[in-house]
């Protein structure tokens, strides 16, 4: 180099350990890039988990052998290999966009992204409602008041369109259109940006409108608070009411342990035990894959009329 040569600028080269300010860049850049709102706060929950325990540890190395060590700490935990393996996700995503933003030596990101996840032993068995407990359940609230009205009408679209908590309340009233004479929704934003529209039940639509009639709405979403009052305000309502209203008439009709997403699984098999066909179940659930519906409907393992129940060793009665 010649004397009155510029100095050349070193070249920075990645880093090996990230610190917070990294962790959240890469964080962000994860988010930003899922447009579900469920995926967005199932990774946020997974990667927040993962810099707690990482920066709780003494200045580690963000590399292969840490992430096995963190697969090690799930699992001492004994969280459940879905469980595990989407936490494991979430962190090889986090490499890959650290390593895009040049927070991160490729190769280390590399040799995260090969950590293997937990094999899953056998089948995990969902949660699902006899017909008579699903009716029990949609007619629970009391319909003498406004709340009772819209607490009615959520469950009956849970339970007959099988729709997911994000999805029944982003509902409007444009959704709601005609289609070869019956009521749909139409044009829905599901799970990873997949649209598609869902038949809605004479009854299920009976219902909505004893809610619109009640809360005087014709516009906007179809599900909104109530006050204690009785009226409808403000321009819609939050995903935890709707798990509030589930637990809530579903402790008052005695069933226990009972999520939203198990209305959906319920809507499934009744409509499969009905005669539905299992190709049009999955246009209902929007399921990309037939496999995943086929776990919907708990086609695996029977629990009532199983295989054991009478098999020839039984007492005489």
């Amino acid at each position: 180099m010649k004397k009155n040569d510029p100095p050349k600028k070193k070249r920075r080269l990645p880093k090996t350990i990230l610190r917070l300010p990294d962790l959240d860049h890469a964080k962000a850049a994860v988010l930003n890039s899922l447009t579900c709102p469920d995926a967005q706060r199932g990774y946020q929950h997974a990667i927040d988990e993962f810099i707690d325990w990482y920066c709780s540890e003494p200045r580690l190395a963000f590399n292969k052998t840490v992430v096995l060590r963190y697969r090690i700490h799930l699992e001492f935990r004994k969280l459940a290999p879905g469980t595990i393996n989407l936490r494991l996700g979430a962190v090889r995503r986090l490499a890959y966009e650290a390593a895009d933003g040049g927070l991160l030596s490729p190769d280390l990101a590399a040799g995260i992204r090969r950590v293997k996840g937990v094999k899953k032993l056998g089948v995990r068995l969902g949660n699902w409602l006899t017909s008579e407990q699903s009716q029990a359940l949609w007619q629970a609230p009391n319909v003498e008041r406004s709340k009772g009205k819209r607490d009615r009408a959520l469950l009956a679209v849970l339970l007959g369109c099988g729709l997911r908590r994000h999805e029944v309340v982003a509902l409007t009233f444009d959704h709601l259109q005609q289609r070869e004479e019956p009521w749909a929704i139409v044009d829905l934003i599901g799970k990873a940006g997949h649209i598609r529209t869902i038949p809605l039940p004479g009854w299920v639509r009976q219902v909505l409108d004893d809610w619109f009639a009640g809360a005087g709405i014709s516009s906007g979403k179809l599900f909104r608070c109530v006050s204690r009052a009785g009226r409808a305000w403000g321009e819609g309502m939050t995903e935890k009411v709707v798990w509030h209203v589930v637990k809530e008439f579903a402790a008052q009709v005695g069933i226990v342990n009972l999520a939203p997403h198990d209305l959906r699984r319920t809507c499934a098999r009744l409509c499969h035990m009905a005669g539905g066909e299992l190709e049009q179940i999955q246009f209902l659930l929007g399921h990309v894959s037939v496999q995943t519906t086929e776990r919907y409907l708990g086609c695996k393992q029977r629990i009532r009329s199983a295989v054991n129940d009478y098999i020839g060793i039984e007492p005489m009665t």
